[in-house]
């Protein structure tokens, strides 16, 4: 190899070294950074509540959170819950949607909501006035396609203010987007 060859090897393989470096210090900082943050922790443990979230849910739903999409929208006298699979041709996850939605209008129309008590280890907002107010609420089973829709909805403002309360938790958790307040869109 002649020399003005063997020089412009060596400046490419340099270049190519001092990037790397620079990259794996890059690397190293971002992490420290991450660790000195003051909500590094809290985010840290709001990961791991999801990740237990989407876990639980699957579980007690009977389809993968990552197969479908989830929706909690508010209305003025309720709001709905609505789950579609992200393929239109996946009829599995399409029935257990059906299945899974047909049950929880049922269970929530007798006062038993049990499973998203186990899907958030914990008792949602808004069950506990919902469960006293049984009698008040109205839940309406709907296939749409890839999936189904509960409608809840109530003439009882105390009712519909439990309602919210609860697809405002439901859009927390499961990170949906969807918009926590009345009328708006995300």
């Amino acid at each position: 190899m002649n020399s003005g060859v063997q020089r412009l090897a060596l400046i490419v393989l340099g270049s190519a070294l001092v990037g790397m470096i620079a990259h794996a210090q890059d690397s190293t900082r971002s992490e420290s950074a991450m660790k000195d943050c003051p909500m590094h922790k809290e985010h840290m443990s709001s990961n791991a509540h999801h990740k237990m979230v989407q876990e639980n849910g699957d579980q007690a739903m009977g389809f993968p959170h990552d197969q479908t999409t989830h929706h909690f929208r508010i209305s003025a006298t309720g709001g709905s819950i609505e789950v579609t699979a992200n393929d239109p041709a996946d009829k599995t996850n399409t029935a257990a949607i059906r299945s899974h939605l047909t049950e929880i209008a049922d269970l929530f129309h007798k006062g038993d909501f049990a499973k998203p008590m186990f899907t958030h280890s914990t008792t949602p907002p808004g069950v506990t006035t919902m469960k006293l107010l049984t009698s008040k609420i109205r839940y309406h089973y709907e296939e749409i396609p890839s999936g189904a829709r509960v409608d809840i909805d109530s003439d009882d403002p105390v009712a519909v203010a439990a309602i919210h309360d609860f697809l405002r938790f439901q859009i927390a958790e499961h990170q949906t987007g969807d918009s926590s307040t009345l009328g708006e869109t995300p």
